[in-house]
């Protein structure tokens, strides 16, 4: 009965009462307002800071990627297209070519 993006949240928040050293996210902005998508962002990098929680996620919202992250791996059918700054993604040509297509 709670709100789904409160439900994610109640969902970190159960991951975490283990203080476990390396938490496993897949997608966990999906289906998420924008507002939503924010308090869980706090309450990743609250959880990060507070608990030295290393956070590994697979995420397709490439905003919440380059603003929540410290490293970003990019793979593409399981080969490594990129691995290093959140800034560098999206000038790797790689990148650029498998996700964009070529101009």
């Amino acid at each position: 009965m709670l709100p789904y993006g409160l439900q994610k949240r109640v969902e970190v928040a159960r991951a975490l009462a283990g203080r476990p050293k390396l938490l496993l996210l897949d997608e966990p902005m999906a289906g998420l307002a924008l507002e939503e998508k924010q308090d869980l962002a706090r309450f990743l990098l609250d959880a990060r800071e507070e608990w030295g929680v290393t956070l590994l996620w697979v995420e397709h919202d490439l905003r919440a990627v380059l603003e929540l992250s410290d490293r970003v791996l990019v793979l593409s059918y399981g080969e490594v297209l990129y691995y290093g700054p959140p800034e560098g993604v999206r000038k790797d040509p790689k990148v650029v070519e498998a996700y964009l297509g070529q101009a």
